[in-house]
């Protein structure tokens, strides 16, 4: 995930003309100040460039606002010499220059609403809306494992869901199949209408609408790492311990779930990061990787993500993460050792416990903890931040959203 910024277009501005005399408020009283001599032809001359000055500013606010985003329609040209000044100038680029375009549809149904084109080029992100390209039928309901105090909330969501609302409720099996659940008969007719699915094995991915989540940040981090493409919208209900992502109270949740199926629910962009694992197998054991090493992989539900080259020895796997990617030392007692490229550029080395990539969500996580800034959602950067380095210079630094990361371990 990825965040569009807006404002309203701009206009020219007029530069002021220091050549132009003011008039004087009477011509028969005589004035109490001191009389100027009139400017000098080189004072003209001066106040003529200051109007030159502000023409080239006039053209470069015109430019700027012909600079058309992706998917947005083409307005008219502006009269004047300036329309035809915009015709001759060179392309432009066609994308954002601090970091990638966010996605604007979430799921098979869920997509932002559009402003009006004619009043804003670039999308506010307070003003971003959801709306929906046809009613959610589909949902999915996340509760946090291991905490009876969320039994009876569940009951209740999934029994306003059902019967109220006429949806389909998706949850996972080992949800389904817990003893309180089982042991509950007035739940049984809910119970028996839920749809189930096996983590790691079984693919949702496409037929989702909504999901919403009972628990803290850790579920909707988890309920986030089921979707590895488009994610759908997501609702979470603070019922855990942390808060920082879960904004809605469960006492209203009948309202609150109402508003988002009507549409135009305010939401919230927030980034994850692609991430790209490569370990050489040959080079630190000298041998291909074992079947029960792919077995292993596929039971954790990581072998659609998994590519193997043959011919180089690497195993390569693709997620996308919420929060952070954290380069550590593991159970090992030495300092770990890496190099941190910025688009293939070496910046620095990193000697101490490890490093952490996060996204503006992580930054209030592991990324806080280790001494690094809190970075709003809507700003499109990546945090990288040092864990205990052994060096006197070394402090967490902000890169933009757009750039390639690489941190490449020593042997």
């Amino acid at each position: 995930m990825e965040s569009s910024e807006s404002g309203p277009s701009l206009g020219p501005l007029a530069a002021p003309d220091r050549g132009t005399e003011r008039p004087s408020a009477s011509h028969n009283q005589p004035s109490k100040h001191r009389e100027h001599p009139p400017k000098s032809p080189r004072r003209r001359h001066k106040g003529t460039r200051s109007q030159q000055r502000g023409a080239g500013h006039e053209q470069l606010l015109w430019e700027s606002e012909r600079l058309r985003l992706p998917g947005q329609q083409e307005h008219l040209e502006p009269s004047g010499s300036t329309s035809d000044t915009a015709e001759s100038s060179p392309k432009r680029r066609a994308h954002f220059l601090h970091g990638p375009y966010p996605a604007t549809h979430f799921g098979p149904k869920a997509c932002i609403l559009p402003n009006p084109t004619s009043v804003m080029h670039i999308q506010d992100p307070a003003s971003q809306r959801l709306t929906w390209n046809k009613p959610p039928v589909n949902v999915l309901v996340i509760r946090k494992i291991r905490d009876e105090s969320l039994v009876e909330p569940f009951k209740e969501l999934c029994r306003f869901l059902v019967e109220e609302k006429q949806m389909m409720v998706y949850v996972e099996r080992r949800v389904a199949d817990d003893a309180t659940l089982s042991k509950d008969e007035a739940f049984g007719s809910i119970r028996n209408q839920l749809c189930t699915f096996r983590e790691g094995y079984d693919d949702i991915s496409d037929c989702i609408d909504l999901i919403i989540c009972l628990g803290g940040d850790g579920t909707l981090l988890y309920a986030s790492s089921l979707f590895q493409g488009s994610v759908p919208p997501v609702m979470a209900f603070h019922l855990g311990s942390l808060g920082f992502l879960t904004p809605f109270k469960f006492e209203s949740y009948k309202t609150e779930v109402a508003k988002v199926f009507e549409g135009n629910a305010a939401i919230t962009l927030r980034s994850r990061l692609k991430v790209k694992v490569v370990k050489d197998m040959l080079q630190r054991t000298g041998q291909q990787p074992s079947s029960r090493e792919t077995q292993q992989q596929e039971h954790n539900g990581l072998l659609p993500h998994t590519h193997t080259n043959s011919e180089a020895g690497k195993v390569t796997l693709q997620l996308q993460v919420l929060n952070e990617v954290v380069v550590d030392r593991g159970p090992s007692s030495y300092l770990s050792n890496v190099d941190l490229y910025l688009d293939g550029r070496l910046i620095t080395s990193v000697q101490g416990d490890g490093v952490i990539v996060s996204t503006p969500t992580g930054s209030t996580a592991y990324a806080a903890a280790a001494g690094a800034s809190m970075i709003h959602p809507n700003v499109p950067a990546i945090m990288v931040t040092p864990i205990c380095p052994h060096s006197l210079s070394f402090r967490p630094i902000v890169v933009p959203a757009g750039v390639e990361l690489m941190v490449r371990g020593k042997h």
